[in-house]
C-alpha cells in the first residue's frame, strides 16, 4: 500500500544519536508512513542499529551505500520514496510525535506543495527556539511564493539583512513536507557538497520554490534541531570553502538567468554574496583551522580581495544593519583584515557563550 509520507534519513556514523531519532519517528500518530534509512558507509554501529529497527517495523527500509556525502544520501532515498509527501530528517535530530500528521493534513487542507515548521536548536544543556516573526500560520499562493519565500532563499532584500544569521533559517529542508509530484516531476536532486562545500539544502529549497504553487508556513517547533554533535558534517574547517561557495553563486545565478527572474532576485543574492563572508571568515577563524594568526589573516585577506566578493559589496546597503554589524561588514567592504578578524574572533566567543 502506498504510504502518504516517506521520510528520508541519510545515516553516517551517528550510533550516539540513531536511537533517540528513530524513536521520535516511529511514535508518529500518523501510521502511514515509510522511513527511508540510508547508510551511506558508516564505520560505527549504525548500519547494525537501522537494520534491528528495520526487522521489527516494517515501516522501515534500510539502504546501504557506499560513502558519498550527505547529498548522495538524500539522493538515493529520493529514487525510491513511494510516499505522496516526502520529508527529510537528519539522524542527531528528533522530531516531536505530531509533527508529520499536523504538517500532512494541513497540505491536505490547503493544497500545499510544501508545508514547512518553525524548529528548536539543543544545546544539550539547553534549547533554543528559532523564531520567525509570523502569525501561527501564513499561506502564500502563485507568484508569491517566488517573490516571497523563494526571493528571500536566494538572499535578503532591505531590512531583510539586519539579521545576518537568519540568512538560511529558511533553507532547511528537514523542516519541511515536499509533495512528491514537485520533485520528481521536475528532476529535484541534492548538489554534491565537494562541488558547494554547504548549503545544498537552499539550493535545494531554491529550485523547489520556484515550481511551487502554495506554501504554508506553521510557525510551531515541530522538529529539533541538534547543535552539540561536534562530529556532524556542518562542523569543521573546509579549506577550500571559498571556491565552493563561488560554484554555489554561479549555480544560483546560472538558475535565476535560465528562470529569467527579475531584478530583485539578483540584488538579493549579491546580498547574500556580501553576506556571506562571515560564514567563510568563521571558517577562516575556527579553532579547527590549525594556522597562526597570520596565516588566517592573509587567507581572509585573499577572500576579501576575491573579485566576485569584492563587488558584492558595491550593492550591498549598509544601512540597515545595526551598529556591530555595520562596523563588521565595513572592515570586508574595505578590506580590512586585521580588523575582520578580530571582529570574527569576537563573534565566535560570542556564539559560544550564547550557546
Amino acid at each position: 500500500m502506498k504510504p502518504k509520507v516517506s521520510i528520508i534519513l541519510p545515516v553516517y556514523n551517528v550510533e550516539s544519536y540513531l536511537e533517540r531519532c528513530l524513536g521520535s519517528l516511529l511514535a508518529q500518530t500518523m501510521s502511514d508512513f515509510e522511513i527511508i534509512a540510508v547508510n551511506d558507509g558508516s564505520t560505527d554501529k549504525s548500519l547494525d542499529i537501522l537494520n534491528e529497527y528495520a526487522s521489527k517495523d516494517q515501516r522501515m527500509k534500510v539502504i546501504d551505500k557506499e560513502n558519498g556525502g550527505v547529498s548522495s544520501a538524500r539522493n538515493a532515498g529520493l529514487e525510491v520514496a513511494k510516499g505522496d509527501y516526502i520529508g527529510f530528517v537528519d539522524p542527531d535530530d528528533w522530531v516531536d510525535k505530531e509533527m508529520y500528521e499536523v504538517m500532512y493534513k494541513t497540505a491536505l487542507i490547503d493544497r500545499a506543495d510544501i508545508v514547512m515548521c518553525s524548529y528548536m536548536r539543543e544545546f544539550g544543556s539547553h534549547t533554543k527556539e528559532k523564531q520567525f516573526n509570523l502569525p501561527e500560520k501564513v499561506s502564500y499562493k502563485g507568484r508569491e511564493v517566488q517573490q516571497k519565500i523563494m526571493r528571500r532563499l536566494v538572499g535578503p532584500l532591505k531590512e531583510e539583512v539586519a539579521n545576518p544569521e537568519l540568512l538560511d533559517a529558511w533553507g532547511t529542508v528537514w523542516s519541511k513536507l515536499y509533495r512528491t509530484e514537485i520533485i520528481k516531476a521536475n528532476n529535484l536532486t541534492f548538489t554534491d557538497l565537494n562541488v558547494i562545500g554547504t548549503n545544498e539544502d537552499s539550493l535545494f529549497n531554491i529550485q523547489a520554490f520556484y515550481y511551487t504553487k502554495s506554501f504554508t508556513f506553521i510557525n510551531k517547533p515541530y522538529y529539533h534541531y541538534w547543535r552539540a554533535n561536534s562530529s556532524s558534517v556542518t562542523t569543521g574547517y573546509k579549506p577550500q570553502l571559498i571556491e565552493k561557495w563561488l560554484n554555489l553563486f554561479q549555480i544560483i545565478e546560472e538558475f535565476l538567468k535560465e528562470k529569467k527572474m527579475d531584478d530583485d532576485f539578483y540584488v538579493a543574492l549579491n546580498n547574500r554574496i556580501g553576506m556571506n563572508t562571515l560564514g567563510l571568515g568563521l571558517n577562516e577563524v575556527s579553532k579547527a583551522n590549525k594556522l597562526s594568526a597570520i596565516g588566517k589573516i592573509k587567507n581572509l585577506s585573499e577572500i576579501l580581495n576575491t573579485g566576485r566578493i569584492h563587488r558584492s559589496f558595491n550593492d550591498l546597503e549598509m544601512k540597515h544593519f545595526p551598529v556591530v554589524w555595520r562596523t563588521f561588514y565595513f572592515c570586508a567592504k574595505l578590506r580590512f583584515a586585521l580588523g575582520f578578524y578580530i571582529m570574527l574572533s569576537s563573534i565566535e566567543t560570542l556564539r559560544k557563550i550564547i550557546r
